[in-house]
């Protein structure tokens, strides 16, 4: 009988790896988290101040019992960490009524029972004017149980519950191989070699780097807050909520407007622009910016949040991992017992982070899933 280091490693401590942590500690499970670099780091995806949450899940209809149950388990997490990392302020989702956002937020609406407003383009123009540019064939919908999330702190209280029901942390430690053995699985660091049973590899950007054979692509998406001309209170979060918006161009805006807690400036991003995204190497590419990570979304702002000064406050690098399907990576490749995958966030997994921990602590144990995600698993792609 091998001599084993814990049960379970959990490798990379992101929003779905903190998760995970959390999750397996609080059932007494021997686990061991690594993470390359600090909690919150700015290096992937799990971070940038704020994060939308939302139950219409347009992405896939089988995201919706998933979100639900990320819900209950943020306020759990609250409780147990005595940190508010969720507020439900309510958000918008705006765009034609056959279109991605707003068409795919009332068809998820329609299907789960989902309490949404449909506000007309007038409607929408009074009750948020901070959005110009609204054309009479678009709409709004009004989602009260969405609203923004902390990520930072967010992973920062899941390792902290997790670390006080028993979980061990390794930070600054960098995993150059998982190997796969009989009964289970060694994972390699700088300075030693950890023996487990089961290892959850959850490292987001990483994830080929050490488990290759996927078809994920890195992309780079920039993060910028702008300050306002004017009235900043025209920008506050109560008048400028969480949004996504849907543009004519076939664009999509996104941010969330002042929040006390995180500042004066406007977070916004931009997605689908023209052209195919080079894929990135995380450990090679250059996360400096400049000019060309924001001059598509300054060019948009005259037209659709004016009042705005046209050069940002600050810029960030967000790193994530995209599939060919738009879907997570979530389960055991081929069923085996040793090895269980988290990926392919494809930029709308934070909001499903306790809920991932959840799945995937199910996974480990066992226990009958929490819900129907055969979309996600890893075998799909064999």
């Amino acid at each position: 009988m091998p001599e084993w280091d814990a049960e379970v490693a959990v490798v990379g401590l992101g929003a779905w790896g903190a998760s995970a942590l959390w999750r397996l500690a609080v059932r007494g499970i021997d686990v061991v988290g690594i993470e390359r670099y600090r909690l919150g780091h700015a290096f992937g995806s799990s971070h940038g101040g704020s994060r939308m949450f939302r139950i219409t899940c347009l992405e896939h209809p089988g995201l919706v019992p998933l979100a639900r149950a990320s819900l209950r388990l943020w306020r759990e997490l609250e409780v147990g960490s005595g940190r508010e990392l969720l507020r439900q302020v309510g958000g918008l989702l705006i765009g034609p009524p056959d279109g991605v956002v707003a068409g795919g937020t009332l068809r998820a609406a329609s299907q789960h029972g989902i309490e949404v407003e449909q506000l007309a383009a007038e409607e929408l123009r009074k009750r948020f004017p901070a959005h110009a540019g609204i054309s009479d064939d678009q709409i709004g919908v009004w989602e009260p149980s969405a609203g923004i999330l902390r990520p930072e702190l967010s992973i920062q209280a899941a390792v902290a519950v997790a670390e006080r029901a028993g979980a061990r942390v390794h930070l600054d430690t960098a995993v150059s191989a998982v190997e796969l053995v009989d009964g289970g699985a060694q994972v390699h660091t700088p300075l030693r070699t950890l023996r487990v049973r089961q290892v959850v590899v959850a490292v987001g950007s990483w994830l080929s780097s050490l488990v290759p054979g996927l078809p994920l692509r890195v992309l780079r998406m920039p993060i910028t807050w702008y300050r306002p001309e004017d009235d900043p209170h025209a920008f506050a979060l109560e008048q400028f909520p969480v949004f996504m918006r849907e543009r004519e161009n076939n664009l999509i805006l996104w941010g969330n407007g002042r929040d006390g807690d995180e500042g004066n400036e406007v977070k916004l991003g931009l997605e689908n622009l023209p052209g195919e995204p080079p894929a990135l190497d995380p450990e090679t590419d250059d996360r400096s910016v400049g000019p060309a990570d924001w001059a598509a979304l300054s060019a948009e702002l005259a037209t659709a949040v004016p009042g705005l000064e046209p050069l940002p406050a600050k810029v960030s690098v967000c790193m994530w991992a995209q599939t060919p399907d738009g879907q997570f990576v979530l389960g055991r490749p081929g069923g085996d017992q040793r090895l269980v995958l988290a990926g392919g966030c494809n930029a709308h997994g934070f909001k499903h982070a306790t809920g991932i921990g959840e799945v995937l602590a199910r996974t480990v144990t066992g226990e009958p899933e929490l819900c129907d995600l055969s979309f996600t698993s890893p075998d799909r792609f064999a």
